[in-house]
C-alpha cells in the first residue's frame, strides 16, 4: 500500500517519446543549473565543510548545463 509520503516523493512520469526525453534532458540541466548557482554562492567555511576548494566550486559553477 502507498501512503501519502511515498506517493508524494514518487518521480514523476513525462510522456514517452521524443519529446518527453527532451523535456527530462532540459529538466534535468535546469537542476543543474540550479543546483551550481546555489554551490557558487556558498562561503569559504561551507565549502570547506563539504571538501571542496574556492577553485573547485568555481570550475563546477562554471560548466554547461548539459554536462
Amino acid at each position: 500500500m502507498t501512503t501519502k509520503a511515498e506517493f508524494a516523493t514518487a518521480p514523476k512520469r513525462l510522456p514517452l517519446g521524443a519529446f518527453g526525453r527532451v523535456l527530462a534532458f532540459l529538466s534535468r540541466g535546469y537542476d543543474r543549473h540550479l543546483q551550481r548557482l546555489d554551490l557558487s554562492q556558498l562561503t569559504d567555511e561551507q565549502l570547506d565543510d563539504i571538501g571542496l576548494s574556492r577553485r573547485e566550486a568555481t570550475r563546477e559553477a562554471a560548466k554547461p548545463f548539459w554536462r
